[in-house]
């Protein structure tokens, strides 16, 4: 067997360890990372003349580091693209446009395999008595992109939840979280997976979902054209409980360019707003 140590595989944790190395004076840790990182040569040791031991990044450290930092933007910039770009077509559908909302919604305390809320809506959750109570618990849903219809019947409102995915991991891991979902359905009639071409197929998308494919654009990264629905969202009657309303209240609505006054919607909705708008 060789004596020559093989180079170690490096994961998140070594590259977290580069960038706190990078931030700090450089005092060791003695720890098998640090270990890792000096055999793979992406740390040196320096001593001082009072025989004390610092690390410093080697060359190949840094070009890992920042090659990790430019993968991290490229990521970011596609994602807000993509954002961008759902929610320019929810506008242009005559919806009122929410991006980085943070809202509270009930779910089971035990989330069944279906991602659905076990209570109807907030205010419901709220007067939810005894040992029913018990079972709710709060999360945050968080939707990249949340919307309504801009009428004055609030049985038309029909909140639209998207959340926007541009790498495969991400999605997986994303899928890994039934709570997510179930915090999802409790604000919204219904809710999308939007994915950037390449990364998922329908079929991998519980049904609760509808799923739609973002394509882009020829020679412009982090730039999405069309949006192409693979399937349907599910539509279920939905009223916008009041501690929604005061959560949207507080928040600001996206403001778009070529906004103007809007007529009120005073007619039934007809189609979904994937058949309006994307």
């Amino acid at each position: 067997m060789s004596d020559v140590p093989l180079p170690p595989r490096l994961g998140v944790a070594h590259r977290r360890r580069l960038r706190a190395l990078w931030r700090s004076a450089g005092w060791p840790c003695h720890d098998l990372l640090e270990a890792e990182l000096l055999v793979a040569g992406l740390l040196t040791r320096e001593t001082d003349p009072q025989g004390r031991d610092t690390l410093r990044l080697t060359e190949a450290g840094l070009r890992l580091m920042t090659h990790d930092a430019q993968g991290h933007r490229s990521a970011r910039s596609a994602h807000e693209g993509l954002v961008a770009r759902v929610a320019l077509e929810m506008h242009r559908a005559g919806r009122i446009v929410w991006q980085g909302l943070s809202l509270r919604a009930p779910v089971a305390a035990e989330v069944p395999e279906l991602p659905l809320p076990a209570v109807p809506s907030v205010c419901d959750a709220e007067t939810v008595p005894g040992p029913a109570q018990a079972a709710v618990r709060w999360v945050q849903a968080m939707p990249d992109v949340y919307s309504i219809r801009h009428t004055t019947r609030e049985d038309w409102v029909e909140p639209v939840a998207h959340e926007i995915k541009v790498s495969r991991a991400d999605l997986l891991s994303d899928l890994k979280k039934p709570a997510k979902g179930a915090a999802y359905a409790a604000v919204a009639s219904q809710c999308w997976y939007v994915l950037a071409a390449g990364i998922g197929r329908a079929e991998e998308i519980p049904e609760a979902y509808g799923v739609m494919q973002a394509h882009p654009l020829a020679g412009q990264p982090g730039t999405f054209g069309a949006l192409e629905v693979l399937r349907p969202a599910p539509r279920r009657p939905f009223v916008l409980p009041l501690a929604l309303w005061m959560a949207l209240a507080r928040a600001d609505a996206r403001r778009f360019e070529d906004e103007a006054q809007t007529a009120l919607s005073e007619e039934s909705p007809a189609r979904p707003p994937d058949a309006e708008g994307a």
